[in-house]
């Protein structure tokens, strides 16, 4: 198998832990203590990999730029994810970051992206876009939906460059998920005091759950983009909306429209064209 036929693969099934992951954090009763305790436990799970891995030398920069990303991502997750639906929020917010990822990655880093690459960016963007729609946006669930977005794509280029950047991609996908487990997980948990306490006791076990799956989704991200372009791949992790719109719809109990299910019909021909464009 190709180098970018693994890529693609582990995207695919970044993808569908990353709707898990997500799925498991809106339906906590508290968001912010529910990502601490996902962000924990995944460092948690990591911390003994890093005495035996090399320190990601030449990364250092592009692993404190992500982080700070992730805590704007993060705190607008949960805002996002606190003012309405997944199925409203998620699309959204998951269909402009690959659009935006792949302007940077082109304009900044001058990746190459191809007419098909191009073709395929746009039409997973645009189908996963489509599935938001069909109801009135609230002003404040936009903003946090595009914030997040926004956010998705700088934290996706910044980490492309981090993990080519680090010695080996196990060692860069260590220490991304220390610094965003034992500095964000824990400012979360003293930002939420008693509530946090509470929460982790009767959500434990999800936490811990959603934990490895945030390590297999992201992790599985991060060794891609280090096998793969980032335009091409960061578009093709998007099809984790059609993962969320089932969760959504089976678990969560949250209605379909025409338009969200008429979204999967494009998000996956997008898929497709990337697929067969590596």
């Amino acid at each position: 198998m190709s180098p970018a036929a693994i890529a693609s693969l582990m995207m695919i099934t970044s993808g569908a832990a990353h709707a898990t992951v997500n799925a498991v954090l809106k339906a906590g009763k508290d968001k912010m203590s529910s990502r601490a305790l996902i962000d924990g436990f995944s460092a948690l799970i990591v911390l003994p990999l890093a005495f035996f891995l090399p320190l990601p030398a030449h990364a250092w920069i592009w692993l404190a730029a992500s982080g700070a990303i992730h805590l704007v991502y993060l705190t607008s997750l949960i805002k996002a994810f606190e003012s309405a639906d997944m199925l409203v929020t998620y699309p959204l917010m998951r269909g402009m970051a690959p659009m935006l990822a792949s302007l940077v990655a082109v304009g900044v880093f001058h990746e190459a992206l191809t007419a098909a690459v191009a073709a395929g960016v746009a039409c997973v963007s645009v189908g996963v876009m489509v599935a938001a729609f069909g109801r009135h946006l609230d002003r404040r669930v936009l903003m946090w939906s595009l914030i997040t977005g926004a956010s998705i794509a700088l934290y996706t280029v910044a980490d492309a460059q981090g993990v080519r950047a680090a010695p080996s991609a196990p060692s860069y996908i260590v220490w991304i998920f220390l610094i965003d487990g034992g500095i964000i997980a824990a400012l979360f948990a003293l930002w939420r005091g008693p509530t946090f306490i509470l929460s982790a006791r009767s959500e434990w076990r999800a936490g811990l759950a959603a934990g490895v799956g945030s390590i297999v989704s992201y992790g599985l991200a991060l060794w891609a983009l280090r096998l793969g372009a980032t335009p091409r791949l960061a578009a093709l992790r998007e099809i984790s909306v059609l993962f969320g719109v089932l969760i959504a719809i089976v678990f969560l109990k949250e209605r379909a429209t025409p338009a969200r299910l008429a979204s999967a019909g494009l998000i996956g021909a997008g898929a497709v064209v990337l697929v067969l464009s590596g």
